[in-house]
């Protein structure tokens, strides 16, 4: 299979990370102190503090906006172009990092489906003819997602936590300057704790940029259960996926760099989102272009016809 070599090139480098650690939170916390306030009424601003010194990764807020950076690098909202660009850089860094360093990963949840649409529709070989595709994901979703396996997590956590990694492209989607962003590769400190728990600390590590605060959440698959559900791999939010749909995985291209997707991706896509997903073509305000094989914005689609 012949590979489109990417537009960015890319140097990793191993800095232990200095003056931008996490958040700190205490070891221990009554939670019976928090539970009501003066009047007797549970106390939401302190229930909150608790929940939240629980939590190893904190963004500025909980909506689909503010969810999506990380607090420690967040300084204002992105507009929508360039949230789209950094997204693009970021992504195209995480999987040139990892496929430099031989380190398994693939693309997951909605920037599957971004995938789906955009990357995958309009080939018809089961093995993948190898495409430069610019703006892959969905265009309104603020989340990528990205899925390891619990040995690649472990060896995440005792190897290259904490590292910085710098990227340079040739270009962005904003203007044909070069363009040369920093990332850090942040694994949750309750990285070991393979259950949900308190589902506080579900997402297992982050690669976060450190210009704007946006990320790409990491996720580990494990054998929770082996004795009743052999084969059955899941992550702390509950995600379950058979062994056999996983792999062996297929090679793709995504935002111009090659990647890895499940090997049942169609099954994997409607289980999670059920078949309508793959039908619908409007969504959010965009509509699929099938001539440009890409969402674009409602009202941009208006003014073109």
């Amino acid at each position: 299979m012949q590979i489109l070599l990417p537009l960015a090139t890319l140097v990793s480098t191993s800095i232990i990370l200095t003056g931008a650690t996490p958040v700190a939170i205490p070891s221990e916390i009554d939670s019976s102190v928090y539970d009501l306030d003066e009047a007797g009424e549970p106390d939401l601003a302190a229930i909150k503090l608790y929940e939240d010194s629980k939590k190893y990764f904190h963004e500025p807020g909980s909506d689909d906006l503010l969810g999506h950076y990380d607090t420690r690098y967040f300084g204002e909202l992105l507009s929508y172009e360039s949230k789209r660009d950094t997204q693009v850089h970021m992504v195209r860094a995480y999987l040139e990092v990892f496929q430099h360093m031989g380190i398994e990963t693939w693309i997951a949840h909605g920037t599957l489906l971004g995938w789906w649409w955009n990357g995958k529709v309009g080939l018809k070989e089961v093995k993948f003819a190898a495409r430069m595709s610019l703006l892959t994901m969905l265009p309104w979703d603020w989340d990528i997602d990205t899925q390891i396996s619990e040995s690649t997590l472990e060896y995440l956590a005792k190897n290259l936590n904490h590292t910085l990694h710098t990227y340079t492209a040739a270009s962005s989607t904003l203007h044909s300057d070069p363009v040369t962003r920093t990332y850090l590769l942040d694994v949750n400190s309750q990285w070991e704790e393979r259950e949900r728990g308190d589902g506080f600390n579900i997402i297992d590590a982050r690669w976060i940029d450190v210009h704007s605060g946006l990320y790409i959440d990491i996720t580990a698959l494990s054998e929770t259960h082996p004795d009743v559900l052999p084969g059955l791999l899941s992550c702390k939010n509950l995600h379950r996926y058979h062994v056999k749909d996983l792999y062996p995985m297929r090679e793709t291209m995504y935002e111009g760099v090659l990647a890895k997707v499940p090997y049942n991706y169609d099954l994997v896509l409607v289980e999670e989102y059920h078949e309508d997903a793959l039908v619908r073509t409007e969504f959010e305000g965009h509509v699929w272009d099938a001539t440009q094989k890409e969402w674009v914005k409602q009202q941009e689609s208006r003014a073109e016809s």
